[in-house]
């Protein structure tokens, strides 16, 4: 059987090219959100992995989540979006105990670049990343006004 969820859009913002989806009943996520309602032009971000211009890895799990977060902010500027654009994360990870166990400090550093907005998001483990030295991949898909 299927049941009819009453969804709540949060924003009233005429001008915003993206609403929050909150399902009434359902507990409010910590970190992302259930679902977004977005109309605009779209930026797809190709997954960015913890290394600078130079092609340098950082060296610890958390700088490497901020180099990616950052990466993803300056293509987001290159095509004149800001991180509050966000409606889509994926992130690819090769161990997910290493990302739980930094999970106060991946928090910290995702509000520094991105603030407190919180896009949907998905998590993977994987095997490995193209990058030998990469430990986490992000994709990004972010919606502007028209």
């Amino acid at each position: 059987m299927i049941s009819t969820a009453i969804l709540h859009v949060q924003g009233t913002d005429a001008e915003a090219s993206s609403r929050t989806l909150q399902p009434a009943g359902w507990p409010k996520p910590k970190g992302y959100s259930n679902g977004i309602l977005a109309q605009g032009r779209m930026i797809f971000v190709g997954g960015q992995i913890g290394w600078n211009e130079r092609g340098e890895f950082a060296k610890d799990f958390t700088d490497q989540v901020r180099q990616a977060l950052a990466n993803i902010v300056a293509v987001l500027a290159e095509g004149g979006a800001a991180p509050g654009d966000l409606v889509r994360l994926t992130w690819y990870v090769v161990d997910m105990e290493e990302y739980l166990g930094a999970l106060a400090d991946i928090g910290r550093v995702y509000r520094e670049i991105i603030g407190a907005h919180y896009p949907t998001m998905a998590m993977v483990q994987v095997v490995r990343l193209v990058e030998p030295d990469a430990r986490v991949e992000i994709e990004a898909t972010a919606v502007m006004p028209a």
